[in-house]
């Protein structure tokens, strides 16, 4: 079996590295930046394989210059940054990295929950800038987390897995999907309800839908007024589910009390104002950031395109319709 050439676009934990490299002639972008699009085009010609991130568009011009490539291995859960059925339409296999991260993703959103409910990274700042001068009644009051109502906006993996943790707090779950989930209202106690009721009766609402057309800016201008001026929302799911815009505005207004966000409407620019605003915290993407996590998504990925080397449907293929042994 000869060794194939396969480009990987940004830099990965070692272990994943060092496994691809045991099979095949690989080049990494150690740059740690994205490449640009005329770079890429260039860097994925002659291989048949490429291990893209989520930050790389591998649309049909990607794929036309990588003429010959057998798959593209997403560094990811999500894959909308492929087009699939140009993949498809070429015969190219795409896979990805499901279930790796659910837990930390899940994590993730927690800690931006408390972050946010108890104003840390606000107070941490106020304290590094020297205004610390003693405790006092009124200084950073936040949201109690205990008994509150939690809603869950997605009852996926992620979203049944952040629900799960609010037993230990005691709080009611209220969640809203395409359609009720008995599996997460056996695990979680929770109640389905529409959007609506959801946004109007939670004290703090994480989602974790996936990006599709019909959850684009399913949060905009007409959900914040229904939330309470003391709801706190977390996003670690896709950024444009979020109107930024309005979400900007509800923020600076007091129509909600905070935000939490790690994903973005036009990343990895930040909407104007988004960033002066101490009840808003923004992290850079870091949700599955973990070193167990993204070792496993690395590994998973390499064992997509191994799998297809040796002839193989990968564990992860999105289109295997085009598989042929």
């Amino acid at each position: 079996m000869s060794r194939w050439k396969v480009y990987v676009t940004n830099e990965i934990p070692k272990p994943a590295l060092d496994m691809l490299e045991e099979y095949c002639d690989m080049e990494v972008n150690r740059t740690g930046h994205v490449l640009e699009k005329s770079v890429l085009l260039e860097k994925v010609k002659g291989r048949d394989a490429i291990l893209s991130l989520l930050t790389d568009p591998i649309d049909a011009e990607v794929m036309d210059a990588a003429k010959g490539a057998k798959i593209f291995a997403n560094y990811a859960v999500g894959y909308n940054n492929i087009d699939i059925p140009s993949a498809t339409e070429r015969g190219i296999m795409v896979s990805n990295t499901p279930g790796v991260l659910t837990d930390t993703t899940a994590e993730m959103a927690w800690a931006l929950l408390f972050s946010v409910a108890r104003r840390v990274v606000e107070s941490d700042k106020y304290s590094r800038m020297g205004k610390y001068k003693g405790w006092g009644p009124m200084l950073f009051l936040g949201q109690d987390v205990m008994n509150k109502t939690v809603g869950v906006i997605g009852a996926g993996r992620i979203g049944l897995s952040f629900a799960k943790r609010a037993k230990a707090f005691d709080m009611k779950v209220l969640y809203s999907d395409v359609a009720a989930n008995p599996e997460f209202e056996k695990e979680t106690e929770g109640q389905y309800v529409s959007l609506e009721t959801l946004l109007k009766e939670s004290d703090f609402v994480s989602i974790h839908t996936p990006l599709v057309p019909e959850t684009f800016h399913l949060i905009s201008t007409k959900e914040f007024k229904l939330m309470k001026n003391t709801a706190i929302l977390i996003n670690t799911s896709r950024g444009p589910v979020v109107d930024e815009s309005a979400l900007v505005k509800a923020l600076q207004s007091g129509e909600i009390w905070g935000a939490g966000l790690d994903v973005y409407e036009f990343e990895p620019e930040f909407t104007e104002g988004l960033l002066e605003l101490d009840n808003a915290i923004v992290c850079p993407h870091i949700a599955s950031a973990t070193i167990d996590t993204r070792t496993k998504m690395g590994i998973i990925a390499v064992t997509n395109i191994l799998a297809a080397m040796r002839g193989e449907l990968p564990p992860n293929c999105l289109n295997p319709e085009v598989f042929k042994k």
